[in-house]
């Protein structure tokens, strides 16, 4: 973030004096503070023991500080604790200390995120332009998000891949000094997520409910906004922000774009509510839905469904859609949604049903799919992705490839064949992930390897009997899935120019994604390691990758279990 803010700092300082008289636009979204949560651990030593007063508590004192400050009404009602988040004191003792760390290193991520926004305002200041700027700062990630399951998370992609399970108190506590550091990938329990959607029900993904929408918004522009320090209570959703600042720029709405026509924006201008704080609303209607939750918003009423729960990622029960059941708010005068009057009101709750329904159609958000497992899997989705065919062709020096620009090995029984020119062996011939999930065949101590890393929890080996000689070869990895469902396991076989070197189980596999930052390298593994045998420096393969064959299904069958190269190159060439 200190890197990313110095380069906004720059970039800012380098317009204004090119062109000091050209307005300028900056979107500055830093990762933070969504998961995972990384921050020098002298931030998180900061806010040590802060959080000894539990979530419950945090909720009661959070309520009673936005009361104070004035951003809720006075008269706003704490909404109770759905049952499906468990008290504070109903959390194992053992587990307690990792959990008050969790709050800790969001804590010091939340203030040094801030850090830096200021840094950046500061630049503004000292080129004397900060107050010709209109700045939005949105604080929030939809709602505090509750996929950290209800204990945390030291890896938040084992919950992507339904191996939550993995994680057990024991394992989480033997990390808690790692917890914010760059070996975790890590988040919360859902007791601090419903915490910190205080004074609404659920959290992020819950989009019928505030909790899973509603974020904090900060507008500064002192020479264009009279009023100072006040707050808007009129309804305005993200897609309003743009219309907004085109406003007051004075800019019209783009018609077309390098030659592409532009669809109509959407939203709303928020201006008009700038020096009037009683104007009435322009934005009267806003449609919500997010994994089958569903909400509408209508002049001052609300209407909502919750349908699915957000920490149950993987195998989460639901019901059908048509039996979800709909609560209303008057929230005109019940900001936090606390009281439904649903059974009081059928006929306005009727009302804002169909009004939902016909804001889905226009915006096509119908038809609703509410699986998550089967549309995170291109295989089962029957989603078009970047690879045609059964193989895919890459190169040395070719890195940083995101999962979806890469074949998929996922659940199904693949090959892994590169040519290679060694003067000794050693170092990274091709990794896929990072230190929480993924997969890496190299070589150590002159032997080819392959380990399959499960979630950062179970590292699974499979070692050539013997080292690998100077020269030029060809190295395999054929993996025989054993089937079955997701995620199962399979054997591994080494082979060195055609005969077998190696071989072993590997009990479980990954089953939707190996990490959402880590990509895959050719030629060295760039990121977090996905091999305990060699760190992220210093792990480039000391020879030449000249190419790397990924094959699925038939693709990956070879009686000789060999590659032509020439043939590899030719269907390469042949899907252009």
């Amino acid at each position: 973030m200190a890197d990313m803010t110095d380069k906004a700092m720059a970039w800012v300082a380098q317009q204004k004096a090119l062109a000091p008289d050209k307005p300028f636009f900056v979107y500055f979204a830093p990762g933070a503070t969504h998961a995972p949560h990384h921050v020098p651990k002298e931030w998180v030593d900061k806010y040590k023991s802060k959080f000894d007063q539990v979530w419950d508590k945090l909720r009661e004192e959070t309520i009673a500080r936005q009361k104070a400050l004035g951003v809720i009404p006075a008269d706003c009602q704490l909404t109770a604790r759905h049952s499906e988040i468990p008290a504070w004191e109903d959390m194992p003792e053992a587990l307690k200390p990792i959990l008050r760390r969790q709050m800790e290193v969001y804590a010091g991520f939340l203030e040094y995120t801030d850090q830096h926004v200021g840094r950046l305002l500061d630049t503004l200041r000292r080129l004397n332009i900060l107050d010709d700027t209109l700045v939005y700062y949105i604080i929030g990630d939809n709602g505090a998000s509750a996929e950290g399951t209800l204990n945390g998370a030291y890896n938040e992609m084992a919950n992507f891949n339904g191996l939550a399970a993995l994680e057990t108190p024991e394992f989480l506590m033997e990390r808690y000094e790692k917890l914010g550091g760059p070996e975790s990938y890590n988040h919360y329990a859902v007791g601090w997520a419903h915490a910190m959607s205080t004074p609404y029900q659920w959290t992020k993904q819950v989009a019928s409910h505030w909790g899973g929408t509603r974020n904090g918004t900060i507008m500064h522009w002192p020479n264009g906004i009279k009023a100072k320090g006040e707050i808007r209570s009129q309804f305005h959703h993200v897609i309003d922000v743009a219309p907004t600042i085109l406003e007051a720029a004075g800019l019209p709405e783009p018609i077309s774009v390098n030659g592409v026509q532009q669809r109509p924006i959407e939203g709303v201008s928020m201006l008009y509510s700038f020096d009037d704080a009683t104007a009435t609303e322009r934005r009267e209607t806003q449609y919500f839905e997010m994994f089958g939750n569903r909400g509408i918003y209508h002049k001052g009423w609300t209407a909502v469904t919750k349908h699915r729960t957000p920490w149950e990622i993987m195998g989460g029960k639901t019901v059908a859609l048509d039996d979800d059941v709909w609560e209303l708010y008057d929230t005109g005068k019940d900001w936090s949604q606390s009281n439904d009057l649903a059974k009081q009101m059928p006929e306005k709750l009727h009302e804002l049903q169909r009004l939902w329904l016909i804001e889905a159609t226009r915006y096509n958000v119908l038809p609703i799919d509410d699986r998550f497992a089967e549309k995170a899997n291109p295989d089962t989705a029957g989603r078009p992705v970047l690879i045609k065919g059964n193989t895919q062709l890459l190169f040395g020096g070719m890195g940083r490839l995101s999962e979806n620009c890469v074949l998929s090995i996922k659940n199904k029984s693949h090959s892994v064949t590169a040519e290679i020119v060694v003067p000794e062996t050693e170092g990274v011939i091709i990794a896929q992930g990072a230190n929480i999930g993924g997969w890496s065949l190299y070589a150590k101590n002159g032997k080819l390897k392959y380990c399959y890393n499960v979630a950062g929890v179970n590292y699974y080996y499979v070692e050539a009997t013997r080292a690998l000689p100077a020269g030029e070869h060809q190295v395999r990895m054929e993996f025989a899935y054993a089937g079955g469902g997701l995620g199962k396991g399979g054997q591994v076989t080494l082979y060195v120019d055609g005969g077998k070197v190696g071989e072993g189980a590997i009990p479980m596999t990954q089953a939707i994604v190996f990490s959402a930052d880590d990509g895959c390298d050719v030629g060295e593994d760039s990121g977090a390691p996905v091999s305990q045998d060699y760190g992220s420096r210093g792990n480039r393969f000391n020879g030449t990758v000249k190419g790397v064959q990924l094959a699925i299904g038939q693709a990956a069958e070879s009686s000789d279990h060999l590659v032509s190269p020439e043939d590899a190159i030719r269907i390469a060439m042949a899907r252009q």
